[in-house]
């Protein structure tokens, strides 16, 4: 598996699996199956409501805890009770205990939300102890990233954005790199929105490689360097998934599908008052 190395050093497997919308009691299953099928790299978050049945499929496998690279995120803290730096990291043990974990591999701020300053110094100790090798952000927008790294200690390892053909994040990409931050994409494949698997142009290259639309869509991310967690519940496309590494796109066929990119989300605006306000009023844990 190719991996990509982080600003700390730490290895991370450039192809993963992610566990967005399948239901918790699907998940241990989808993982099993997803780890017997080769992965070794997990994503999930405390607001998707399966880290448990995460962590039982990782046990149940038997796969060395070494040769995996798990990933959860932190949900916005609201300090019902204290500080938002002790609810931050009370909510991490609360996920390494659904996981069944003695350490994470990386943790994300879920959204670029609340009082995300000090959940970020509360996670900067967590890594210093050495409970998360890597910490990290997720749908941050250059601004807010750029701002985080400017004043603390530690920049971002990760940050996991929307990132598919009609929406590709390369002046964000390019930001990150100046930066020292690895784009991760989430919804590689737009949930098939835009007619994403019938495209027209994604479908001729497909044919030229003998391959599938869903398998270039990941070629092309990773020929990107991007990290990329696609999801799936049927063995064989998480199969499918994973036989992205035995052919290459020419510079013409990257530069086609660059044409593709309208610049904007197909989901929704981290910006977008409402939105704000909905997400912020989601409580976890």
């Amino acid at each position: 598996m190719k991996s990509v190395t982080l600003n700390n050093g730490v290895e991370m497997p450039i192809l993963g699996f992610g566990v967005f919308q399948i239901p918790d009691e699907e998940t241990q299953a989808a993982v099993e199956a997803a780890l017997a099928a080769g992965y070794r790299h997990l994503d999930t978050a405390a607001s998707y409501l399966n880290e448990a049945a995460v962590g039982a499929a990782i046990k149940a496998s038997g796969i060395a805890r070494d040769e995996l690279f798990i990933t959860t995120k932190l949900w916005i803290q609201h300090a019902p009770t204290g500080s938002v730096q002790d609810d931050t990291k009370r909510a991490f043990d609360n996920s390494l205990n659904r996981l069944g974990l003695d350490y994470l591999d990386l943790y994300l701020i879920h959204q670029p939300l609340g009082d995300y300053y000090s959940e970020w110094r509360a996670m900067q100790e967590l890594h210093k102890d050495g409970l998360a090798r890597a910490i990290g952000v997720s749908n941050f927008h250059p601004d807010r990233l750029v701002d985080l790294i400017d004043h603390n200690e530690i920049a971002p390892a990760v940050n996991q954005i929307e990132t598919h053909p009609f929406h590709q994040r390369a002046a964000d990409q390019a930001l990150m790199r100046e930066r020292g931050v690895q784009i991760e994409s989430w919804g590689p494949f737009a949930e098939g929105r835009n007619e994403l698997f019938t495209n027209p142009l994604l479908s001729a290259i497909a044919e030229a490689h003998g391959k599938s639309v869903a398998q270039v869509v990941l070629r092309w991310l990773i020929q990107r360097e991007v990290v990329v967690i696609p999801k799936s519940v049927r063995p064989e496309r998480m199969a499918q998934n994973l036989d992205v590494f035995d052919f290459a796109l020419t510079g013409e066929q990257m530069n086609l599908i660059a044409t593709l990119d309208n610049g904007a989300s197909l989901f929704f605006d981290h910006r977008d008052p409402a939105m704000v306000s909905w997400l912020g009023g989601r409580r976890i844990n």
